[in-house]
Parts: structure tokens; C-alpha cells; sequence
């Protein structure tokens, strides 16, 4: 049975079958016409572009100041199972070739950008990737401001400010955490009887408020946090990844991989002592290598030539360390593999699944006890020539109202401590936890 895809404009009836949905979104996008323009801005380099952002089904993608944000529908299709990668490209290839695009500024991410968030497995749970209709982006010292539709270009004045959410307590989700520590155990066990090399385990956190929380309010707690990770938003699923899964650009193909995580104290000294101590670990090396390795060999196919470092470095963010290689490439089928693409090659990788992949990801569903729904699946946008940029939902969390569903995966080596992996999977929570807390 095929996936059902839903346009917009024609939303999906779910008493019909999914056969019907797939006709009716290929019918949608033969008759819609997207009017796009892109013009140049004339931003201060004090304005956040978080601060621009209505609450009006807000996307967001930033680092460091620069990115994306936008907000509104123009166009949005849903997908599902595990053509759910290929239906959404292709959607957006043949949404884009109708399209009326008037670009002046010319960058990667001008023009139509569509906006998606991908389930990490391919059951249960719906992709999405969604065209706002009002886009901003700034690239160093070039902005722009993209239209889509035949209406008046938007004032760009400050968005009135979220409210704190109000109210918020915290759950253990699916398993509580002596529960998740017998399931890492039971993955060392299976590890150390050579089932596999690596799995990545996940548990959840469930935190409540009073009242409907506004994603606008914990993104601006963490772009201000965590400046050097991607911040994101899309339909619901936010958060501040470490994680390029890959970005694609003028024909140049990266990916940054994570794998290896100490906590930190926050005291300097200590700090460069245990990250000493990181790039030394024979546990932390190895499930780096496994990591790195997974995506050289995904990525290798589509490059006429490789850069893998030999050795990782170690990435500082305010509450943990990560090893971190980057992995770059020089892509020789730019003209046909987009980079969403890139990502469903790339994906899940030995740093989300484990080594063997087919291995460790039927692990996950039989043992770590919860679904995933998009977590540690990518994550990121694409403009119309396939560039963009896809990270990892890592350091995520789910909105729907007022419930807010946090994730935190660790990944299992063979003398990997369930206690210790406990404390690291608490310490992935911080980031969230903390920026829905009104301190």
C-alpha cells in the first residue's frame, strides 16, 4: 500500500484509502502555481530573526545569528512509511518546476524553501515538509525576504513577544530510568555476545504545562544558549542539534558527526581534563569511528572525491563534549540527488542507530520501548536547485499543546555502563528542559 501524501489545499480525507490521498496530492501539484519573489533586506545586525517571527506556524533554522525563519503555509505535503523520503522529493521537484520565481539575491536558501521534519522509522508517524509563505534569511552581511503568493510584502516589525510557559512539571516518559538502565543492559549483553558493535538507546521525558506553550519562547532560550548548534522548528518538532546530518551547497557535500559525549562540570580546568580524558577513551573512540565510518560509506557514491579526517576533535557546547569529525565531499551528481537525497542515504547513521545498522535498529524497536516519532531523524530545509542543509532532531522535544515530549539517546558499546549512559541521557535533556523553564 502506497504512502498517504496531503496537500494543504486539499486536505486528506481519512476515510478514504491511502491510493486516494497520493492521487489527490499528484493532482495538486499539477494545478498550483507558486508566485515566488525574493528581494534584498536591509536588516540591522542587532535584529534577531527570531523576533520577527509571528505565531503563525512558525519554522525556524539558525545558527550564530544567521539562517532562516518564516512563517504561514503556502504549500505542505505529509508522507508516511518508507517511501516517505522519495514522495516528499519528489513532490517538491514537481511543485517547483511549476513554480514563478523572481530572485534577486541568488543564494542557497532563496526562493521557494521548503521547511521538513522526517520520522527517524518508517512506521509509525508522518513526515512533513512545508513551504511558508513568508520566508527571512540572512547570510553574514546578506539578507533577504521571500513572498510567496501575489499579496503585499509583509512589514517586517517585532512580533508581539511569546508568553513563558506557565506551569511545567516533568514525567518520566515511556520507561522510567531503573527500566531504561536494564535495557542498556541487555544491549551490553548483546553486544558482548558479538549480536552487534553499537546501539544507539533513546528514552523520553514528558513535561506539562498549564496552559498551550508558544515554541517561540523555548527557541529564543536556545539560540541564545546554544549559538553554535542549529537551532530548529518545524511543525512541532524543535530543538538545537549538534548534528549536521549533511548540507549541500554549489556542488561541496559536508556532514559533522557526533559520537563520544562527556558531561561537563563547569569548571574551566576540570572541563579541558575531561575533554583530555574524551579523546583518549578507547569506548568513545570506537563508537566514533563506527559513526564516521557509516557516513563515509554513504556518502562515498555520490563523491568523485572524500576528505575523513583521521582523528576527531572535541566540540564544546555549554553542557556536554562530543567528539566531532566533518566529514566533506565533492558531490558528482549535484544535478540529480537533492540533498534531502543525501540525508535518506545518510540515514539513520551508526551515530542515531548503531553498527550494523539493519542490526541495531531492529534492536531499537524490539527492546528500547518507546516510538521515536521524528527524533534523531533528520531535520533541516531545501530550496529549489537541492541545496540545503539537514541536521539531526537531537536535543529535541515534540509540542502539541501543552505537552511537550523530550528525547535523549546514548550510544551502547560493549563496556558501556548503564548508570554512566543514564547520566549522560539526563545531561541531553538539559537543553530543552531548561529552555522551558521561565528562570
Amino acid at each position: 500500500m502506497r504512502p498517504a501524501l496531503v496537500g494543504v489545499l486539499t486536505p486528506y480525507d481519512a476515510t478514504s484509502p491511502p491510493e486516494a490521498g497520493f492521487r489527490r496530492v499528484r493532482e495538486y501539484a499539477r494545478r498550483v502555481t507558486l508566485n515566488v519573489r525574493t528581494s534584498r533586506l536591509e536588516l540591522a545586525e542587532a535584529t534577531r530573526l527570531l523576533d520577527l517571527v509571528p505565531a503563525d506556524r512558525p519554522v525556524t533554522w539558525l545558527r550564530r545569528g544567521d539562517g532562516l525563519v518564516g512563517w504561514g503555509v503556502a504549500a505542505e505535503v505529509r508522507t508516511r512509511g518508507a517511501t516517505r523520503f522519495a514522495d516528499a522529493d519528489k513532490w517538491w521537484r514537481e511543485t517547483t518546476a511549476r513554480a514563478v520565481v523572481n530572485d534577486e539575491v541568488g543564494e542557497p536558501g532563496t526562493g521557494p524553501v521548503a521547511f521538513g521534519t522526517f520520522t527517524f522509522a518508517d512506521e509509525p508517524g508522518e513526515s512533513v515538509l512545508v513551504v511558508p509563505r513568508i520566508v527571512v534569511g540572512r547570510r553574514g552581511d546578506v539578507a533577504w525576504l521571500t513572498v510567496v503568493g501575489d499579496g503585499p510584502d509583509p512589514t517586517l516589525d517585532p512580533a508581539d513577544a511569546p508568553a513563558a510557559p506557565v506551569g511545567v512539571s516533568f514525567a518520566d516518559g515511556a520507561l522510567n530510568g531503573e527500566q531504561w538502565m536494564s535495557v542498556v543492559a541487555d544491549a551490553v549483553a548483546r553486544i558482548s555476545r558479538a549480536d552487534l558493535e553499537k546501539v544507539v538507546l533513546a528514552r523520553d521525558l514528558i513535561a506539562t504545562a498549564e496552559e498551550p506553550i508558544d515554541v517561540r519562547w523555548p527557541l529564543r532560550r536556545l539560540t541564545e544558549t546554544y549559538p553554535m548548534c542549529w537551532t530548529f522548528h518545524v511543525d512541532g518538532m524543535f530543538g538545537a542539534t549538534p548534528e549536521m546530518l549533511v548540507r549541500r551547497e554549489r556542488g561541496l557535500v559536508t556532514s559533522r558527526v557526533l559520537a563520544g559525549t562527556i558531561r561537563r562540570t563547569g569548571d574551566d580546568g576540570r572541563d579541558l581534563a575531561l575533554a583530555a580524558t574524551l579523546a583518549r577513551s578507547s569506548k568513545d573512540l570506537e563508537e566514533h569511528e563506527y559513526a564516521v565510518r557509516s557516513v563515509a560509506d554513504a556518502l562515498e557514491p555520490h563523491c568523485s572525491s572524500m576528505n575523513v579526517p583521521e582523528a576527531p576533535f572535541v566540540l564544546h557546547l555549554p553542557n556536554v563534549m562530543h567528539l566531532a569529525t566533518d566529514v566533506a565531499g565533492v558531490v558528482h551528481d549535484a544535478a540529480t540527488v537533492s540533498s534531502l537525497q543525501l540525508a535518506e542515504a545518510l540515514h539513520p547513521s551508526a551515530a542515531v542507530g548503531g553498527t550494523p545498522t539493519p542490526v541495531a535498529t531492529a534492536m531499537i524497536a524490539e527492546i528500547e520501548g518507546m516510538d521515536r516519532d521524528r527524533y534523531a531523524g533528520p531535520v533541516g530545509w531545501m530550496d529549489t536547485t537541492g541545496d540545503g542543509e539537514w541536521g539531526i532532531a537531537l536535543r529535541s522535544a515534540r509540542l502539541s499543546g501543552s505537552t511537550v515530549r523530550l528525547f535523549a539517546g546514548c550510544g551502547i558499546v560493549a563496556d558501556s555502563d548503564p548508570e554512566a549512559e543514564l547520566a549522560e541521557a539526563q545531561a541531553k535533556f538539559v537543553p530543552v528542559r531548561d529552555a522551558l523553564t521561565t528562570g
